[in-house]
């Protein structure tokens, strides 16, 4: 509130008005019984009278005063003495403001979402009033291994993990309890004291662990894992409270074994052949696979054998035909009329594909290999189709008659 300046320059004090001088009494007139009142009788000397102009100069001034005083006492209600505590540390203030908000405004204390005021931003402020601001801080918290960002106002690490109800004994803390939590923010990893309970060796083991890993708790019940040895849950994952968890002991060899690979067949069609000829260009061979098994047993039981490697040691090779597309003549002159179908029965029994006991004849008609390919034949005769092995077996029998089959020639006669 801005103070009066008494001397201020300018400020002219009010006028009043002057007593008529038919008011005013006789300056020397005597009062009742001839005495000069105050005079007690002996004649003492007049005090003068107050000059007018002086009653003009005094009384603006005590206006003035009574106005002061007057502002004064309402300057002094206006004022406050209030207790200010930020982050526990307090101050004493005086301040006209009329409630919280306009308090922390004054001081230039900004509040946000997370932090707490108390009492409320819009409450109203009387004198000895006591106001508690706590700034929030962000806490980056992995408790047993679930990671989150939490809000506290808490000043140190022990006051935030009671705040958000972590269980803190037996716990590890990556951060000095007693350590203060920056209004920037803090990462902090709590793991909790867990209960676990290992299967090992045939014997139960139960301990109480803050580990961060199951290797870890392992460790700590003195149980070791050995060469292929693994838990049921991976070594590293996280021990949960009330788990339990066997110990797999492994022992186990390597089987390896080969398989054979198919080989693909590639056909090509050739105008110089007959129909149903087919010619074996070059032989297919079936290629080699090689492939390693883990043979293993987990605490005395056989498990079925995985696969560990796949490899192709031998590449198959593709075998190449010549598929014939020539059409045979339809008739052979001097042939046609004959019972060749006897005559193969008694053969070969009728099968294209016959050879006897030496292999030196094969066939319906049992050509030899030098025979066939002097009638225009390729490859071996059981191996052409039945047609072409009747138009070749006309053929010999125009060039030689029944002789070449001494036994069943007589049955083409039939």
């Amino acid at each position: 509130m801005p103070y009066l300046d008494l001397g201020a320059a300018g400020a002219e004090p009010p006028v009043l008005p002057r007593r008529s001088p038919a008011a005013e009494p006789p300056r020397d007139a005597p009062a009742a019984g001839g005495r000069v009142p105050g005079t007690g009788g002996r004649g003492r000397r007049r005090r003068p009278a107050e000059r007018p102009d002086t009653l003009r100069r005094l009384v603006p001034q005590a206006l003035v005063v009574a106005f002061l005083a007057g502002g004064t006492s309402a300057f002094v209600a206006a004022d406050k003495s209030v207790r200010l505590t930020v982050d526990g540390v307090p101050s004493k203030l005086h301040t006209f403001a009329d409630d919280v908000h306009e308090l922390l405004h004054d001081e230039g204390l900004a509040v946000g979402p997370h932090d707490i005021v108390a009492p409320g931003p819009r409450a109203d402020l009387d004198h000895g009033d006591e106001v508690f601001v706590r700034y929030g801080r962000p806490l980056v918290l992995s408790l047993d291994g679930h990671r989150r960002t939490v809000w506290t106002t808490a000043r140190t690490v022990e006051e935030a993990l009671r705040q958000l109800g972590v269980r803190a004994a037996g716990a590890f803390v990556s951060v000095s309890r007693s350590s203060a939590v920056p209004r920037s923010g803090l990462a902090l990893d709590v793991r909790t004291e867990r209960s676990v309970t290992f299967m090992a060796d045939g014997r139960e083991h139960r301990i109480r662990t803050n580990a961060a890993t199951v290797r870890e708790a392992l460790a700590q019940a003195g149980i070791e894992l050995r060469a292929q040895d693994t838990t049921s849950v991976p070594p590293e994952s996280f021990p949960r409270d009330g788990q339990t968890i066997t110990v797999m002991r492994i022992t186990g060899t390597r089987k390896v074994g080969e398989e054979p690979i198919p080989y693909t067949v590639e056909r090509a069609r050739d105008p110089s052949l007959f129909t149903g000829t087919e010619v074996v260009v070059r032989q297919g061979a079936p290629g080699v696979r090689r492939i390693t098994y883990a043979l293993r047993s987990v605490n005395g039981v056989r498990q079925k054998p995985r696969k560990l490697s796949d490899e192709v040691v031998r590449e198959p090779v593709t075998e190449r035909v010549r598929v014939g597309t020539r059409q045979f003549p339809s008739s052979v002159g001097g042939a046609d009329g004959l019972d060749w179908d006897a005559l193969a029965h008694c053969e070969s029994g009728g099968r294209p594909g016959a050879v006897d006991p030496s292999g030196n004849y094969g066939g319906l008609y049992q050509f030899d290999t030098g025979t066939w390919r002097s009638l225009g034949g390729s490859g071996r005769p059981q191996d052409a189709s039945p047609e072409e092995q009747t138009y070749r077996a006309k053929k010999l029998y125009v060039q030689r008659g029944a002789s070449p089959w001494p036994h069943c020639g007589r049955r083409l006669y039939r």
